[in-house]
């Protein structure tokens, strides 16, 4: 039997979300027709809104339904970027950091392509922020500022950041500031309000939805230039018919994520501290990732010194345990964790790094298979590693 631990990733779609995607699947009406099949099909998209602006602590009309997190992240920071650059030519600075999702930086470097200028704010070897660095760059240069964006959890260590301090801040320069939410929405709270960002990218396959469903937060009285043209839905700002059966889906996801928040949150984060704890004792000379930070639960995130991480990752995957190096969104391509390498580590540093996520079928049987195989797996990646 094979063991998941890459929620991080993909969660996999729950039982019931699966039967109700199934269900709404045999909707024939487009959202947008005005019979009464489309009109069922509207129903279905409203009431999947509410839910979802619930969830997230939003209005409804601030939820714009999206193909999923790169999506999301492209329209908001290609549309706050354009927007403020065409009011004013002299903003033309994304502040950004180096650990962030490949969706995030690849969509800033290619700006950087079009004019552009990128600024990373520092980030430790702890994962956190360097709010000082922000504070004294905005104050020297806001005025050329075009936004901010900051993911609120990182997707490979888990860690969570100040976005509403973040926000804060920058408001006092009127930056919008955009917070990739995909790795924490469905396992910490999140309130859109509360943050106090512009916009918010969340995506429902990491919560137990079908993958191809996300949405984009965008607060009512931010405007953004939107990336493609036609159709008019979502508010002009994501063209094109409505994925009924996934918004549906990712609505039933959304509730039992946030349903079993409290009492997920204390049970990954009882089998996270005892993977932790108990892979310090077999292998004395891991190191996990930020210990003292605010981390997601069921994230763990450690670097195993003198092996590659893809020869772990593969032979953990002989033993049935499928476990990750960083992001599986980069085409497959694994390599040095580009996260570790902008918190400050080595290359060398960096190789071995291994990222553990739990979620909501995750047991203490399958935490244990770990234990039993990581080892053996280690040992063996070591030997590879020295014979190259």
């Amino acid at each position: 039997m094979s063991i998941y631990l890459d929620y991080a990733a993909t969660a996999p779609v729950r039982p019931e979300v699966a039967l109700e995607y199934a269900r709404y699947l045999t909707l024939v009406g487009n959202p947008s027709s005005i019979h009464h099949l489309g009109q069922e099909a509207r129903r279905a998209v409203e009431e999947s809104r509410e839910v979802i602006a619930a969830a997230v602590g939003c209005h409804r009309s601030e939820v714009i339904f999206t193909s999923g997190g790169t999506e999301g992240d492209n329209l908001a920071i290609k549309g706050l970027y354009w927007q403020r650059n065409s009011e004013d030519a002299a903003r033309r600075i994304v502040v950004t950091s180096a650990v962030e999702h490949h969706a995030v930086l690849d969509t800033v470097e290619w700006l950087e392509g079009q004019g552009a200028e990128v600024q990373f704010i520092p980030v430790d070897r702890t994962g956190a922020l360097d709010i000082s660095w922000l504070e004294n760059f905005l104050a020297e240069r806001g005025a050329e500022v075009a936004l901010v964006t900051l993911m609120l959890a990182n997707n490979e260590t888990g860690v969570v950041s100040p976005l509403k301090n973040v926000s804060a801040i920058a408001a006092s320069y009127q930056i919008p500031v955009h917070t990739d939410a995909v790795a924490a929405f469905g396992h910490v709270a999140v309130n859109f309000a509360d943050l106090g960002v512009a916009a918010l990218t969340i995506s429902g396959h990491k919560i137990g939805a079908p993958v191809g469903i996300g949405a984009l937060i965008v607060g009512r009285r931010v405007k953004l230039q939107s990336v493609q043209q036609g159709g008019g839905q979502e508010r002009k700002l994501r063209p094109g018919t409505l994925n009924a059966a996934g918004v549906k889906a990712f609505a039933k996801a959304a509730e039992f994520a946030l349903d079993e928040l409290d009492a997920e949150a204390a049970r990954l984060g009882s089998l996270r501290d005892r993977l932790g704890s108990e892979i310090k004792q077999l292998i004395p000379s891991a190191e996990i990732t930020a210990p003292g930070k605010w981390r997601i639960p069921g994230s763990l995130h450690l670097r195993l010194p003198d092996c590659s991480s893809d020869s772990l990752l593969f032979l953990l995957d002989q033993a049935k345990i499928a476990v990750s190096a960083g992001s599986a969104c980069t085409a497959g391509v694994t390599g040095v964790s580009h996260v570790l390498l902008g918190m400050g580590y080595e290359e060398a540093e960096a190789t071995g790094s291994l990222r553990i996520t739990l979620g909501y079928n995750s047991s203490e049987a399958d935490v244990t298979a770990l234990l039993e195989a990581l080892p053996t797996a280690y040992e063996a990646a070591k030997r590879a590693g020295s014979n190259n």
